[in-house]
This record gives structure tokens, C-alpha cells and sequence, in this order.
């Protein structure tokens, strides 16, 4: 009997007007399992992953990873986002060994775990330059501080409610030390961390708990030769009515502790696409080797990395001129992107540009998605410094946008400022004026699909069409298992522009396999891959999952703010 058919059976149990279902419930439910014992089949969900421990490694490395989660079945299957990190399940359940190949490129890699019935959630698995160190305990008292020789990443967790973690390192006069916390940036770990370098005997020297969003970090100039202590602990990244310090197996961190170089930005944060372009790197203990490095042109976002860096930095690649600086030698044509700076408080950046009437302007300003600490204000004003438009950021820790439509053929000022009057080095920002370029997304509703045989599966798709976009899109999935064919579903009635329908289908069970669904449109060319939200990352993905004959596990609650 198959599985489908224990499902009818225990299905037939309970709508069966012979019995009384709140009398025999238990005994149904009882009956239903040896049923499916019988059957050989049982109701089994897929992989589920709530941790990976430790969450990344260095290049040229192998990493013994403990997974947190549900398996029902094991060995199991794991997919990766990049060839160059392969991984495998181990003999012992819930342990996996990744493989980290020496040119994989630094940043968030993601993995997930599959069988035959599913796949789990995409997880993340961050991939450094450094050596690791796994942290040790017992270390939450100075006298017990973990002894960390630099540079280094320290794999860690804080294990249980008022758990600590302390570190010793060895430094010298003049030196600057970088501690920098990566938990709930990267990985959503539950942790509101705090920093702290003390001094040898325990007094607190430096402390941070807000640098990159929760995460902290600390640049220490060292006064003295000596022996200090890098402290963390945390407290819940949801506050409660506790006021403890707080743990548990999900609270994972990377702490990168160096002397070496660390980068902050890239200088420009945009640079135009051709041939020898280069950047260079503004952060701390940043060596002459270090920069310009020379930037790779695909994609919309490049990434750079060297190995006396720690860690990798990320901007964007524009069709336009890209500047590093305000120019001030006369207006600016429209499309450009520039880097501007506060350089101290209460400053505002002027950027003189030629308008012409009815050709709208699409004006951003980025820092805060760069974890820069500018809040924008834009503001547009004309020749007798009037102002015409402005745009502030619309939430807490926000950028800022605005569309603007010249009312004449003209010179125009593009203004930016911080809203709380902030300046300083690190005060710096993207600014970005274009036309509104005419384009389209495809967004669905989950990355994870289950495809029964002989049961078409309905993908609703939803088409968000921009600046006038009014192009057909030709949908179609690409890396579908064998056997499984995709087609749009033709509308009735009037169409919605907006909504589309891809339907799947199979008449046997099959693989399950990682596909994509792209969207394209002739006049202009345009490609487009759809993308699911991972709420629980504050992310999309294009990489979706089809288990065919599978399930797919309910979604996980979503967290209270």
C-alpha cells in the first residue's frame, strides 16, 4: 500500500459516520500509525535546520559542522549555493563535513539539507579569510579567558542564559585592535551582543552593543604592552521582561579579532562598469598591498577581498560615471552615481545638475544598508536656492528616496545632509540620479514546493512592474527534475498584468532538485529570476526547491517585533 493510500485510509477512519469521533479519537490515531507501520510508509516531514555550528570557516579548509534540527531520516543530502563549498552528511546524525575550496570568494554562502521528501530552510555559512579557533569552556571569568593568538576567528556560542564568553590576547603599544561580532547580522542568531575590552585585572576599557545593527564591535588603540580581555555576552535580540543576560544553542557567533588589516568600505561605493576598474579600501591597519584592488565587472554587485584583509567589502557596478567625491566644477549629467562625505557635523554635500522638463529623476541615497551610519535627507532646490522636493528616510535606520520631475529645462541642486546633523570618517554615503528605468521583478510567496504525481502544482507569481513597464513576460522554470513539465496557465477572463500562474506537473515520483523560475522579455532584452522571501534573514532567493512525491513542512511562526 502507498503512502497515499494510508492517507486515505486513516482519512476514511474519521469520516466514517459509524464512529463518534471524539469518543475513538485516540484509538484512531492509534490504529493509523500501526496502519502506516503496516504499509511500510510513515507521515515524515523533511530536514528541518535551526543552527549550524560552527556557522562558517576559512578558505582552503574542511569544517566538522553539528546541525540543530529535526531528521527523521539520515544520512541526508546537502545543496550548496557555490561549487567551491561542497558538503556531506557524516555517519554520526546531525553532523556534516564542509569542504571550503582555497578560491572560494568570502561572504554568506548558503546551504540547505534534502531527501526524498524534502528540503530545509536555506541556511547561512559564511566563508573568511582567517584562521578559526573553536571557543572553549569554561571561559566566562577573567581568570579563565580563553588565550586567542591573532589574527583569528573565533567560532563561539553562548550556550545558556548568563553565559559569558572571555578571551585573552597579547598586544603592544600603538597597535589598533579590531573585535567584530557577526550574530544576528549574518546568521539571525536570537543575541543582542555586548562587547568589551578590559585590561588585564578585569577593569573595562572599551565597550560597544549597537555597531553593525545589534552586533558590536570595539577599535581599540592599545595604550601599553600587556596581556587584555575581549568579553561578550548578550541579551535577547527580542527584549522581554527579563534583565539578564541570555543563551542557549541557537546563540552563535563569529568574532574576528585582529591587528591586521579590516575593511570598513569600499571608496567609491559605486563604480562604473569597464575594464581596470578598481577600488580602494578605507578600515583600519589597511596595508599599501591592500589597496586599489582590482574589481571583477558582472553582476550589479562586485564583491573584493584580499588576504591581508579580514573580511570582504561590497559595492555596486553602474552602466553610468561613478565619482568618489562632491564635484563642485559644474552640473553633473544625469545618470551618475557619487560617493559623497560628513565629513564633520552639520555638513551637507551640494551636487549641481542639468534637469530638463518632463524627464523624471530618480534620486537615492544609500549608507544605513551599507551599516554607514548616515541617515539621509535629500533635498532638491533650484537656482535661487528654493527648495522643490525633499525625502527623509521613512523608518528608523532607513535610506531615502525621492522622485523628482523638473518643472523647466534647468540647473538644479541635488542637496544631502544627515537627519540628526551627524558628520565624521565614517559619515560617508552612495548617491544615486537616474532616470526611472522601466523594469520588472518576479516575486513568490516560498522557495520550498511539493510536487505530487498526478496533481498539477499552482506557483503564483506576481509581476511588479516598474517605471511604466507595460513589456509581456515570457515565464519559464529551468533545472526542473525529469519528467516534470511547466507551463503558464492561460488567464480567463481579463487578465491581471500583475498575476501570473506556473503550473508543474509530473506522473511519477521523481528526484528532488533545486530550479529556478525566470522571467523574459524581447524589446528590451530583459531577464529576470523570481525570488521568495527568507524572512527570517531579511532576504530573498531565486533558488527554489521542488521535492517531487515530497512535502513541504508548515512555516515556521513568525517572530513578534
Amino acid at each position: 500500500m502507498k503512502h497515499g493510500q494510508c492517507r486515505k485510509a486513516v482519512d476514511s477512519v474519521f469520516s466514517s459516520s459509524v464512529f463518534d469521533p471524539y469518543c475513538i479519537r485516540g484509538f484512531v490515531l492509534v490504529m493509523a500509525s500501526v496502519l502506516c507501520v503496516l504499509c511500510g510508509e510513515s507521515f515524515s516531514a523533511p530536514p528541518a535546520i535551526t543552527y549550524l555550528y560552527p556557522a562558517g570557516g576559512q578558505r582552503g579548509t574542511t569544517v566538522d559542522v553539528t546541525v540543530g534540527g529535526t531528521f527523521e531520516r539520515w544520512p541526508v543530502q546537502v545543496w550548496t549555493s557555490d561549487k567551491a563549498i561542497t558538503a556531506n552528511a557524516s555517519k554520526d546524525k546531525g553532523k556534516l563535513s564542509i569542504a571550503i575550496a582555497a578560491d572560494a570568494v568570502p561572504g554568506v554562502h548558503w546551504l540547505r539539507l534534502h531527501d526524498e521528501q524534502g528540503a530545509s530552510t536555506l541556511r547561512p555559512f559564511i566563508v573568511g579569510t582567517l584562521p578559526d579557533v573553536a571557543e572553549k569552556e569554561p571561559n566566562d571569568e577573567p581568570t579563565k579567558a580563553q588565550t586567542i593568538k591573532l589574527p583569528t576567528v573565533v567560532n563561539g556560542r553562548l550556550e545558556k542564559a548568563g553565559d559569558v564568553d572571555v578571551f585573552s590576547v597579547t598586544l603592544k603599544k600603538g597597535e589598533t585592535l579590531v573585535a567584530s561580532v557577526d550574530a544576528h547580522r549574518s546568521l539571525k542568531s536570537p543575541m543582542d551582543g555586548v562587547l568589551q575590552v578590559l585590561s588585564a585585572d578585569g577593569f573595562v576599557l572599551e565597550q560597544n552593543n549597537d555597531w553593525h545593527g545589534l552586533d558590536p564591535q570595539i577599535i581599540f588603540n592599545v595604550p601599553k604592552d600587556g596581556t587584555y580581555l575581549v568579553r561578550l555576552f548578550a541579551f535577547p535580540a527580542v527584549a522581554d521582561a527579563s534583565i539578564k543576560l541570555s543563551g542557549g544553542e541557537t546563540y552563535i557567533y563569529r568574532l574576528t579579532l585582529t591587528t591586521g588589516g579590516f575593511a570598513d568600505y569600499a571608496m567609491p561605493l559605486a563604480v562604473e562598469r569597464k575594464a581596470a576598474a578598481k577600488v580602494g579600501i578605507k578600515g583600519w591597519n589597511i596595508s599599501a598591498a591592500a589597496r586599489p584592488l582590482a574589481v571583477s565587472v558582472e553582476g550589479d554587485v562586485a564583491t573584493v577581498f584580499h588576504p591581508l584583509l579580514a573580511n570582504p567589502v561590497r559595492f555596486r557596478l553602474e552602466n553610468h560615471p561613478c565619482w568618489d567625491a562632491a564635484r563642485t566644477d559644474g552640473p553633473l549629467a544625469v545618470p551618475f552615481s557619487a560617493t559623497g562625505q560628513l565629513t564633520k557635523a552639520g555638513d551637507a554635500n551640494s551636487f549641481s545638475i542639468t534637469g530638463k522638463k518632463g524627464q523624471a529623476i530618480a534620486i537615492r541615497v544609500e549608507s544605513r544598508a551599507l551599516e554607514l551610519p548616515v541617515n539621509p535627507v535629500i533635498r532638491v532646490l533650484d537656482t535661487a536656492k528654493k527648495q522643490l522636493a525633499i525625502a527623509e528616510p521613512p523608518d528608523l535606520n532607513k535610506d531615502a528616496e525621492l522622485a523628482f520631475n523638473p518643472p523647466a529645462d534647468g540647473t538644479y541642486t541635488i542637496e544631502v545632509r544627515d537627519l540628526h546633523g551627524g558628520g565624521g570618517p565614517r559619515f560617508v554615503y552612495r548617491l544615486r540620479v537616474a532616470p526611472p528605468e522601466p523594469d520588472f521583478e518576479l516575486m513568490i510567496t516560498t522557495d520550498r514546493f511539493a510536487l505530487a504525481p498526478g496533481k498539477p502544482l499552482d506557483i503564483p507569481i506576481t509581476v511588479m512592474r516598474k517605471a511604466g513597464f507595460a513589456r509581456d513576460v515570457e515565464v519559464t522554470a529551468e533545472g526542473l527534475p525529469a519528467g516534470v513539465s511547466a507551463a503558464v496557465v492561460p488567464a480567463t477572463g481579463k487578465a491581471d498584468p500583475a498575476k501570473l500562474t506556473l503550473r508543474l506537473a509530473t506522473e511519477k515520483a521523481g528526484p528532488s532538485e533545486m530550479f529556478t523560475i525566470v522571467g523574459r522579455t524581447k524589446e528590451p532584452s530583459l531577464t529576470r529570476t523570481a525570488k521568495a522571501p527568507l524572512a527570517e534573514f531579511e532576504t530573498t532567493t531565486s533558488h527554489l526547491w521542488l521535492a517531487v512525491g515530497g512535502e513541504v513542512p508548515a512555516a515556521a511562526p513568525k517572530k513578534k517585533k
